[in-house]
Order: structure tokens, then C-alpha cells, then sequence
């Protein structure tokens, strides 16, 4: 399901605003001056009572130094979690506003943002969008339209991450080895387990091996768990939860997104996720307890790639470290709506080495070069 509002404005010209959804098309008509946007929301999956949508902004009027994306649910739909993006809801109507590191869009710029939902009967996709209160819907728009900034305020954090385990639905025993994942695994959140030795040990085998733009959602990965889950391309993780990890809960191997979305880890001597290949990885609505650390850039594999982290909306208990970066290698950690319950080390800064070698830890604590967060960003409970 797929929707794209495009409103494209300039100086006495007029923009055509194009629909599009499956089955179906119509065009209508807009004006506006120095103002303008392309929208696209996809719901990339759906499930009984519950679907993950993504939500793309491309501006394509004057810079923008903050953002503010609108719709209206028509069936009751309500958010549950987001990413990216601060999200609030009342009633139907939703407002998606940027966080610290996403606001600024310059001319033909883009960004991106998603959300876990709920619904009951329908799950129709919304109608309209306005951007920075300049509607994608039709009517004239003043050539001296301001562009709208966001609040001065701080924006309302919502909820940190359920801190509470679920329940296995069943038992699937993993007799045969690894399980390939092509396309999307949804796991109805049974307990899938055991592989490995249960402890750290280097080169046990995952649980799940997910191909290039493959999806694992709704699982529960009991000890002993092995190695966890293997990216070896973009993929989302999804609900997923580690009741105990072994060597390390999942690692990226190869792409360059790699989102986990909701979720938890307890248990990790080392680390949760492991990141070896390029590319960012985005946590999001997160949870871990009991961990040494619950990212870390390789430090020194085979290959060097510059990695990238973006922590938003996730809480830690008995944690050590959030995420270790290699600075030298040009690594960054953005960190936004963090929840500490006790104490933890926020972002821990390594000089990179070749492989066959010890990283070496240089520092810690925000930078802005390479360790991105305030100290509204993370609260302490």
C-alpha cells in the first residue's frame, strides 16, 4: 500500500499534486510560492491488529531548519512506537516532528521516519499530508508563506520501551541448522531455539541468516541462541526479543540501512549488536538489560568501512555502554529520547585497528563530531 503527495511550488508557477495508491490515480491542483514537498507513505508490513509504516519527506522548496509532517486515520488507527521522528497523537490527527539530527533539509533534500501501529477493522492509508502546515491538497499558498520552524519547546517525549519480557506463544525447536530468511519471517512470537554454547565464544552460528532486504518480525530467541541473527544486507528486525544472548543478539554484515525496531536483549557479557559491515544501523523503541555494551562498531575486522549509529527512543538497565565507535574511521552515534535506569556510558570513542589487533579506547561523552546527544536527550531514572 503506497501513497505519494507531491506539491511542488514556485515563484507564479503551478504545482500538480498526483495520487497514487493500488488500483487507482487522480490529479489535482495546487498553487504556492517558495514552499513545497513530496510525501510518500508506504505501509511495508502489516499484520492481525498491527502493521509498520515508513514515511518519506523530500523538500522541495526553500531550506528548511525544521519539519513538521500531519495526517488525520480515518479507521481508528493509533501509533505505538516511532522512529526518527517524535511522533504525537490526538485522536485521528498526528503529528510527526523532527529530532535534533534530521530537521535541517536543504532544497531537494530528504528525510525519512517510521512508525509501528494498531489497528482493528481497516488499515486505509491517509488522505492528506501538510508539511510545515503548507497543505498537499490543493489551494493557493501566499508567495510570502513563512516556513514554519518547530517548537521552541521541547517536543513531548512519549513512553520509553516495554521493559517487560513477553510470553512465548510455542516452541519451535531449530533442529536443522540455520534457518534462511528471504522476504518476510514472522515468527507469531514462538520461542525459536537452540543453537551454540550459550556463551561468547567467537564463530557460533545464527539462529536466522537474513538475506539482503529480508524482514524478521515478532520472534523470541531462547538459549542457548548462538550468534544470534546475521544481516547480510539491509534488513528489519522487528519485535524481536533475546531472552539470553549468546555471542552476540545480531550482526550486520553487509548493506547500508539496518533498522531494529521495537524489541529487547538481556544478558549480553559483550555486546547485543555487532556492526561489521558499512552503513548506518537505526534502534529504535529498544530495550536491553544486563549487557556490556549494546553497539559496537567493529573496531578491528577484516575491512574498515566508516559506521554510523542511530539510537532514538531506547532505554537500558544495568548497561554498560550504549555504543563504541571508531572515531578515527569517521563513526558517529546520534542518541535521542535515551532512558538510563541506573547509570551507563552514553557513547565510548576506540581508535580503530587492523585486524589481528586490540582497539584501543580513546574517550567517551558527547563531541558533536562524532558522539551526537544532549543532555535533554537522555533521562536517568
Amino acid at each position: 500500500m503506497l501513497k505519494r503527495f507531491s506539491f511542488v511550488a514556485a515563484a507564479g508557477t503551478t504545482a500538480v499534486l498526483t495520487v497514487l495508491a493500488v488500483g487507482a490515480a487522480r490529479t489535482m491542483t495546487a498553487h504556492a510560492a517558495a514552499a513545497g514537498c513530496t510525501v510518500t507513505y508506504q505501509v511495508a508490513s502489516q499484520w492481525q491488529g498491527g502493521f509498520g509504516a515508513n514515511v518519506t519527506v523530500t523538500n522541495l522548496g526553500d531550506p528548511l531548519t525544521g519539519w513538521a509532517v500531519r495526517w488525520s486515520f480515518a479507521a481508528g488507527q493509533g501509533i505505538t512506537q516511532a522512529w526518527n521522528a517524535t511522533v504525537t497523537q490526538s485522536g485521528s490527527q498526528v503529528t510527526a516532528t523532527n529530532v535534533s539530527y534530521n530537521g535541517a533539509l536543504a532544497t531537494g533534500a530528504s528525510t525519512a521516519f517510521g512508525f509501528n501501529g494498531s489497528w482493528t477493522t481497516a488499515n486505509p492509508v491517509p488522505t492528506s499530508f501538510t508539511v510545515n502546515n503548507v497543505a498537499c491538497t490543493g489551494g493557493t499558498t501566499p508567495t510570502t508563506q513563512p516556513t514554519t520552524t518547530p517548537p521552541t519547546t521541547t517536543p513531548p517525549t512519549g513512553n520509553p520501551p516495554s521493559t517487560t519480557f513477553p510470553t512465548p506463544t510455542g516452541n519451535s525447536p531449530v533442529n536443522n541448522g540455520t534457518i534462511p530468511v528471504t522476504g518476510t519471517f514472522d515468527g507469531g512470537m514462538r520461542r525459536y531455539c537452540c543453537i551454540g554454547d550459550g556463551g561468547p565464544g567467537e564463530s557460533q552460528d545464527p539462529v536466522f541468516e537474513l538475506a539482503p532486504g529480508a524482514t524478521i518480525q515478532n520472534v523470541i530467541l531462547g538459549a542457548p541462541a548462538g550468534d544470534g541473527i546475521h544481516c547480510e544486507g539491509n534488513c528489519t528486525i522487528r519485535n524481536v526479543w533475546w531472552e539470553d544472548v549468546g555471542e552476540d543478539a545480531a550482526t550486520f554484515r553487509g548493506g547500508n540501512d539496518y533498522y531494529v525496531i521495537g524489541g529487547g536483549a538481556r544478558a549480553a557479557s559483550d555486546k547485543v549488536f555487532q556492526h561489521n559491515g558499512p552503513g548506518t544501523v537505526h534502534i529504535s523503541g529498544f530495550y536491553a538489560e544486563n549487557v556490556g555494551k549494546l553497539y559496537r562498531g567493529c573496531g578491528n575486522c577484516s575491512t574498515s568501512y566508516q559506521r554510523h549509529v542511530v539510537l532514538d527512543n531506547v532505554a537500558v538497565r544495568s548497561t554498560g555502554v550504549l555504543a563504541g565507535i571508531n572515531t578515527n574511521w569517521g563513526d558517529t552515534a546520534r542518541f535521542t529520547r535515551i532512558t538510563v535506569y541506573g547509570s551507563a556510558v552514553i557513547c565510548e570513542k576506540y581508535r580503530g585497528v587492523p585486524s589481528g589487533s586490540e582497539p584501543v579506547k580513546i574517550g567517551e561523552g558527547a563531541d558533536g563530531v562524532n558522539c551526537f546527544y544532549s543532555a535533554s536527550d537522555i533521562t536517568y531514572r
